[in-house]
């Protein structure tokens, strides 16, 4: 394909200037940051189908933020050949679409195409910036036969944690409630003058943007609170609040952050906290009704693989023992399939 071998240093990021800029995936994250490079000058095109693609059209991209509504004008296409090109890609869809994803984002990309993955859970390139046994291995729970790394090479690919809570109010219609961060990182796991670049174009679009010096890290501090959080919820129904108000379910909780935190240090990235530390900032929340309980009330496809099957994968990398987990897992797999979400 012709964006691969594409060296991150002839990349296409520049602080000036207006970017042509892809969205692909308009839900609660992706909508939001389309809403805002719209704003700040870019030019924005969507690839998005059905009831999206449509409101798209007719009304606009809109957020809901601060008590008023922002509409932008955004190119919207179901078949990404008809946006062409772009600078930057934002890849916001949850893990299940990425095998759609991945067979369709050729025609977006150019060799200075910069792929920002704006995704919860371990990513295809995870293990690409790590160091020692686990450079370049692949997670066969994540991308099973290698069709996503191919056709998004790690090299033109930049990762983003969001720290923000957003919501889809109905079709193109998007909701910000709180929060405003996004850490950006290479996935290669070495800084860049294009990351950085990159941060301040979305420091100038209002995000309160950062640089990561390993973005691996901030993905697995992350999932160290979302990979028990999200299934247990989805499975209950309970809000965040509800599940560490519950003495036997903090504790379960616990006990496979302890798993993962031993499998984070054996592959370079130790997390200094223990799980109690993190349940205090969790509660600090309130009542958060987390993105996997709101997919299984809306019956859509559940990323499990990311937040939990990819840990267990990890796990047996690293040669941890992962009991815990893996009750997680049967769990939330066979509530999620007797649903049909999974």
């Amino acid at each position: 394909m012709r964006s691969c071998g594409a060296s991150s240093a002839s990349m296409r990021v520049t602080r000036d200037e207006a970017m042509k800029v892809a969205i692909y995936g308009a839900g609660a994250i992706g909508g939001w940051i389309g809403v805002k490079l719209a704003q700040a000058g870019h030019e924005v095109g969507v690839v998005a189908r059905g009831a999206t693609l449509a409101a798209l059209r007719e009304q606009g991209l809109r957020l809901i933020e601060g008590g008023s509504t922002q509409t932008v004008d955004v190119q919207a296409a179901e078949d990404p050949v008809a946006l062409g090109v772009q600078d930057v890609v934002v890849v916001a869809v949850k893990g299940p679409a990425m095998a759609s994803v991945a067979a369709h984002i050729a025609p977006l990309l150019g060799a200075q195409t910069v792929v920002l993955t704006a995704m919860n859970g371990v990513p295809w390139w995870f293990c690409d910036g790590l160091h020692g046994d686990f450079v370049g291995k692949r997670l066969k729970s994540i991308d099973p036969d290698g069709a996503i790394a191919a056709a998004i090479p790690s090299a033109q690919t930049v990762g983003c944690v969001v720290h923000a809570s957003c919501l889809v109010e109905a079709p193109g219609v998007i909701r910000h409630h709180q929060g405003n961060g996004l850490i950006i990182g290479e996935a290669l796991g070495r800084p860049s003058e294009r990351v950085k670049a990159l941060a301040e174009t979305l420091a100038a679009a209002g995000f309160n943007a950062s640089v990561s010096e390993q973005i691996q890290r901030d993905v697995w501090y992350k999932l160290w609170g979302n990979m028990t959080m999200n299934p247990i919820s989805a499975i209950t129904g309970a809000t965040t609040d509800r599940i560490l108000g519950d003495e036997l379910a903090r504790n379960f909780v616990t006990s496979i952050m302890l798993e993962a935190k031993e499998i984070g240090a054996r592959f370079g990235i130790p997390i200094d906290q223990a799980p109690e530390d993190r349940h205090a900032v969790t509660l600090k929340l309130g009542a958060m009704k987390t993105s996997m309980l709101q997919d299984v009330q809306a019956r859509k496809a559940v990323e499990l693989d990311a937040l939990v099957s990819a840990v267990r994968e990890l796990g047996q990398l690293t040669g941890v023992k992962t009991p815990y987990t893996d009750a997680l897992l049967g769990l939330a797999r066979l509530h999620a399939s007797t649903l049909g979400l999974y």
